[in-house]
């Protein structure tokens, strides 16, 4: 009596490997091209398949060798999209021993020779075989002189060759090959369908998967069917019997789908003791820290597509509880908040991959984090950094920080920053210069001319609208709360608009900010500075002085004059100087 050995396992990625094209699942596109070309006789010489990695590039490429030389049972069948996998040539290529069809790793062959060598043996026609099929597996991986070694046979194969290659990077094959082949991009296999491929998969290995832990290896496989399979692989062999969602994220490291958005929600509550104890209770689970992190990165990335297509969350494949609190959360976050997050959270994965302890550089993610939760946005910033008032959610009735602790108030040159002691709401507040003395609240500036209102704007630091005010308005009218002007070319057609509220917030009053294109206006006050300048100049060059020293040097021009006070307001609102009291002339 003998006894016979245990046949060896077969990983489920080779197991379940597709010999045919109905077996590719989530490329219907280059199936029916590539069956429509066999089935009329259309075949190409040469085809590139790109795709990420496991999504089945060599799958394809071998089913393409089987279905052009497969001769049927009966022997005498020609090329078919239906390889029958009973004939010799089926089984020889199934089992990786067709002398016929060459498989190189283009990684390890990559050399000059060995791509002379296979032109070469190219000439020769198939021993068995109707095609001889070369199969180059990582094609970019060739040097550059092995690529032009190929390209004048691949150019023009004898018609028995058929010439197959494969790769991850696409742009790394020279155009000039790209040009000779005919190409197929492989698609990433959607979650919802790798999801169904990898229970079917389950099913046939007498074990079942449920819907949620095959959505969350789904996920994981990030498109790849090699890797989902290897991904169930572990599943099946973690668990006996039925594989649960549980199982699956102790398996993957990834922490609880609620608990992930409790803890989003920590965050931008800025509630760093709630964040770091979600976060704790997450790794003492098995959660790896940067899967964390990558998780509220996905949620961040849920959010924003909400608040920009909200009809997603009515998507059957989301989970309902991932949806109502995708709407809730959408609707309370502002879409800068969302972005500052994403990029913070993008950063500070980089850091987690890198520190020598990924859990504490974690926990300094976090805490930045929900101390940037209220921090103003570049918007608010911007429209209240004229105002000397305190930014948007400063106000005396703001929160306190959910991490407890007391406010330090930093002086900063001219401004004051007020940071929360534990994490919490952080408010920036602009205070007038320091060499002058602050205004009181009450205390509204309230122009009497039109030169005072552009001095305002100059004040306030507003140098675009100060520069459209002095050069761009031709002023029609002007009486405190109402100003009529008509617009040059250079001004923005919306100039009224940007200047009213402005000045309704400065002057605590509502304003009148009128366009009228056809009334002619007054001069710009750039055009009124510049005519006084030429009459200073005048008026100067008239001075017996002056005229002697112009004769005296010929060629020489007036270029400012001081000592004049006639354009001393005028000046003032373009931001000049103000004038000194001397007589003489520059030239």
């Amino acid at each position: 009596m003998t006894d016979t050995a245990p046949a060896p396992y077969r990983v489920l990625a080779r197991k379940y490997r597709p010999t045919r094209f109905a077996d590719l699942i989530g490329q219907e596109a280059m199936v029916r091209t590539l069956s429509n070309a066999i089935a009329s006789g259309r075949i190409a010489h040469a085809f590139v398949l790109t795709g990420v990695r496991g999504i089945g590039k060599t799958t394809t490429a071998r089913i393409v060798a089987r279905a052009l030389n497969c001769i049927g049972p009966d022997g005498k069948g020609g090329p078919t999209t239906e390889p029958c996998g009973v004939c010799e040539h089926c089984v020889a290529i199934a089992d990786d021993r067709h002398m016929d069809v060459v498989e190189m790793d283009a990684a390890s062959h990559n050399g000059v020779d060995e791509i002379r060598d296979l032109t070469d043996g190219a000439r020769y026609r198939p021993v068995k075989a109707r095609y001889k099929i070369y199969i180059l597996d990582e094609v970019h991986m060739l040097s550059k002189p092995a690529f032009n070694a190929l390209l004048k046979t691949l150019e023009e194969p004898p018609e028995h060759v058929k010439f197959i290659f494969a790769t991850t990077e696409i742009r790394k094959v020279p155009v000039t090959v790209l040009s000779r082949c005919q190409r197929f991009d492989l698609r990433r296999i959607d979650q919802a369908v790798m999801a169904g491929y990898l229970a079917a998969v389950a099913g046939k290995e007498g074990r079942k998967l449920s819907p949620a832990a095959a959505a969350l290896l789904g996920r994981a496989a990030d498109g790849s069917a090699r890797d989902g399979l290897s991904l169930l692989d572990r599943a099946l062999a973690h668990v006996e019997g039925e594989v649960g969602e549980s199982e699956v994220r102790a398996l993957l490291g990834l922490a609880d789908r609620t608990q992930v958005f409790d803890l989003f929600e920590a965050l931008m509550k800025g509630d760093a003791k709630a964040a770091l104890t979600q976060l704790a209770d997450s790794y003492r689970s098995g959660a790896d820290p940067a899967v964390v992190v990558q998780d509220l990165l996905d949620v961040t990335h849920w959010l924003t597509r909400l608040k920009v297509a909200p009809g997603l969350a009515d998507d059957p494949t989301v989970p309902e509880a991932e949806r109502a609190r995708g709407r809730n959360l959408a609707a309370r976050l502002s879409m800068p908040s969302l972005a500052r997050a994403w990029q913070m959270l993008l950063k500070g994965l980089g850091e987690i991959q890198q520190a020598p302890t990924p859990l504490a550089a974690a926990e300094m993610v976090m805490v930045r984090l929900t101390y940037a939760s209220d921090l103003p946005t570049p918007g608010e910033i911007v429209s209240g950094a004229g105002n000397g008032s305190a930014m948007p959610g400063s106000s005396s009735g703001a929160r306190a920080p959910a991490g407890g602790g007391g406010r330090t108030t930093v002086a900063m040159s001219s401004s004051t920053v007020r940071a929360p002691g534990g994490s919490g709401q952080v408010q920036a507040l602009r205070a007038q210069p320091d060499s002058a003395p602050a205004a009181s609240p009450e205390e509204k500036p309230d122009p009497k001319s039109f030169v005072e209102l552009v001095q305002l704007f100059q004040d306030k630091r507003e140098g675009i609208l100060h520069a459209h005010l002095v050069g761009g308005v031709h002023l029609i009218s002007f009486e405190p709360g109402k100003l009529v002007f008509q617009r040059a070319e250079s001004a923005p057609r919306n100039l009224n608009a940007l200047l009213k509220p402005l000045l309704d917030r400065w002057t605590n009053r509502t304003w009148a900010v009128l366009m009228e294109d056809n009334t002619q206006g007054a001069p710009t006050l750039s055009q009124q500075a510049h005519v006084q300048r030429e009459a200073q100049k005048a008026a100067a060059a008239t001075h017996p002085l002056v005229d002697a020293v112009l004769k005296a040097f010929p060629g020489s021009t007036i270029e400012a004059v001081r000592g004049v006070a006639a354009g001393a307001a005028t000046g003032a609102a373009l931001g000049e100087e103000s004038p000194s009291l001397d007589d003489d002339a520059e030239e």
